[in-house]
């Protein structure tokens, strides 16, 4: 990629941002301002009881990080749920298991960066991942001697002691913490409070947005208490559970007859609200999935000019181990593409007869240095304008 300074994309400040985020009762010379589903959403659908303890840890973290000036990310990872029910039993989820995310963490860890991992909870983890897949059973990797004593398998010594030896790095320098969510409301919430907390690191702080997250969501007013029932006989038990005491409103989710119909709706677009308001001074990345190759291009451009972040990273549900597509303002399209035959992170190897695979490159090996590059640019160019 060429070496361009990366502007800062224009944006509204701090005050300029709260003077619009004002509450229903609000009014702006005599009228009243319209309210948005991204203004509104936080005062219809409530906060996680995990949030408070989670953002206390997210603020000693970034503190005791800010001291030292070193660039703190806030990776995300993983899918979101939609639940159905208040009590949830059953849900609608994201394709996305935190490869992507679990896996760019660690070189963002290599890089030099502190890291705020707000991950879908199960999901795989920085170091652990490498162990966490059923095609990488831990326990693969180990027998036990003589003696009983269990031990690693000679032949993943070498591979095991250096992810053993980086996570402990991690540990003893406090430069990851994980911060877990299971809906998307969870991670809404969360999103917008460590944004909030990160803005003292200014410059310094990353948004590295790789989590899959759900485009369309039950409102809190819309969702039944309990189980949606299955059977014809209990359906009044369901229709008289909604928390939306209006009598033109069905639930989001209702048996009619034998179907179950499910009206859900669009989650609000945090990116730009993320951009002006909540992190206006930090590198924004987000990503772009789709599986119509001639589509991937216009619509990262579109994100791009839609949001006036820096960057989107375009990638190809068939391809994204191995191809991904930068957009950026300052530097235009380039393509990251690992060489042939050496795709890693779960994409096909090559085999030389012997059982043995081809050494592998996993492809956020190349993704992360560039964003790390492109933000120190930033920075740079931050420092010389101030």
């Amino acid at each position: 990629m060429p070496l361009s300074t990366l502007p800062v994309p224009n944006r509204w400040t701090r005050d300029q941002h709260t003077a619009n985020m004002v509450s229903p009762e609000n009014h702006t010379n005599g009228q009243a301002t319209t309210l948005t589903p991204e203004l509104t959403y936080f005062t219809a659908n409530p906060k996680p009881t995990t949030l408070d303890q989670g953002l206390h840890q997210a603020r000693t973290f970034i503190q005791h990080h800010a001291s030292s000036n070193r660039r703190v990310a806030l990776v995300t990872s993983g899918g979101t749920t939609v639940p159905l029910e208040n009590q949830t039993v059953r849900f609608i989820d994201n394709f996305s298991a935190g490869t992507r995310g679990a896996t760019s963490a660690e070189y963002f860890l290599q890089a030099g960066y502190a890291v705020i991992f707000l991950h879908r909870q199960f999901s795989l983890l920085p170091y652990s991942r490498h162990y966490s897949h059923s095609t990488n059973c831990f326990l693969d990797f180990m027998t036990a001697n003589a003696e009983g004593k269990v031990v690693v398998e000679d032949e993943y010594q070498s591979q095991m002691s250096k992810v053993l030896k980086q996570y402990e790095k991690a540990k003893r320098e406090r430069t990851l913490l994980l911060l877990p969510f299971t809906t998307v409301n969870d991670y809404l919430w969360h999103l917008r409070s460590i944004a909030e907390a990160m803005q003292p690191l200014g410059a310094n702080a990353l948004f590295y947005l790789a989590a899959a997250v759900s485009d369309f969501f039950v409102p809190a007013a819309r969702m039944v208490e309990h189980k949606i029932q299955s059977s014809e006989d209990f359906h009044r038990t369901s229709a008289a559970a909604v928390v939306d005491n209006s009598a033109t409103k069905l639930p989001a989710a209702h048996m009619e007859g034998k179907s179950l119909i499910i009206d859900l709706d669009p989650v609000p677009k945090f990116l730009k609200v993320l951009v002006d308001g909540w992190a206006p001074e930090a590198m924004i990345v987000s990503f772009k999935l789709e599986t119509d190759p001639s589509l991937l291009a216009e619509k990262a451009r579109y994100a791009l000019k839609k949001y006036a972040h820096h960057l989107v990273i375009g990638n190809l549900l068939n391809t994204r181990k191995w191809e991904v597509l930068f957009v950026s303002v300052a530097e235009g399209e380039n393509w990251v593409r690992v060489e042939q035959g050496l795709a890693g992170n779960g994409a096909e190897a090559g085999d030389d007869g012997s059982g043995k695979k081809d050494a592998t490159v996993e492809i956020e090996s190349l993704i992360v240095p560039e964003v790390a590059r492109m933000h120190v640019m930033m920075i740079d160019n931050c420092a010389s304008s101030a």
